[in-house]
């Protein structure tokens, strides 16, 4: 469960007020899940953005967070984590692209394990740090390229890609177990859309969800 002290709490623009505001507006776009909302609410989103960012933490946007990179507005947070979690409670979860670690957290509330990769170190090593501030125990992260996955051949229930890829890659889907799915930004022709993947006994099933707009899924690692 995640900590929340006082000095985390916040007043005026991390206050209960701006919070539900947010939470009103996801439910006006769709979101359903109670669970879902109630993570979002608590979810202290202003510590993993930099400070100068943090007026603007509760507002649905999506937020530079340094190396080209973005925190997910909180919508996108929520439909992906409520499509992952449709098919019933998930025991491990793999996330490609650790970046902030805000969408990390959400799923860490939800699930009983996640397993999260980020290529840049940087980002791995402040991600790293606001987690273990705000208490989250049952989080895995490493520093390498998420286009190989998990480095272990482990299987699991879900997995969740935070950038766009051109197709599914093979890696990823070899990942999944039984029954498992997948949730990834997927480009083509220049347009983006959100897919669902599931695994079933004699392959994979996709479905398209909706537009999006991720950054691209590269290779390689920076330090």
């Amino acid at each position: 469960m995640l900590n929340n002290p006082q000095t985390e709490a916040g007043i005026g623009m991390t206050s209960a007020r701006t919070r539900d505001r947010l939470i009103d507006r996801l439910k006006q776009q769709g979101i359903r899940s109670p669970q879902v909302l109630d993570v979002i609410r608590d979810t202290p989103r202003h510590l993993f953005i930099e400070e100068a960012m943090a007026h603007k933490a509760y507002e649905d946007t999506a937020l530079p967070i340094g190396f080209d990179q973005t925190i997910s507005q909180p919508y996108i947070v929520a439909r992906m984590t409520e499509l992952l979690l449709e098919g019933g409670p998930l025991r491990t979860v793999l996330e490609v692209g650790t970046g902030s670690g805000y969408q990390t957290a959400v799923l860490a509330e939800l699930v009983d394990r996640v397993f999260s990769v980020e290529r840049i170190g940087a980002l791995h090593h402040r991600a790293k740090g606001v987690l273990q501030k705000v208490g989250l125990n049952n989080v895995s992260l490493r520093h390498t390229d998420g286009n190989g996955g998990w480095p272990t051949t482990m299987k699991f229930d879900a997995i969740i890609v935070t950038a766009a890829s051109p197709s599914f890659p093979k890696s990823l889907t070899q990942q999944l177990a039984a029954d498992g799915v997948l949730v990834i930004p997927v480009e083509q022709n220049g347009e983006q859309a959100l897919c669902r993947v599931r695994r079933t006994e004699s392959g994979f099933s996709q479905e398209l969800i909706e537009p999006v707009c991720f950054v691209p899924m590269l290779k390689g690692v920076i330090e």
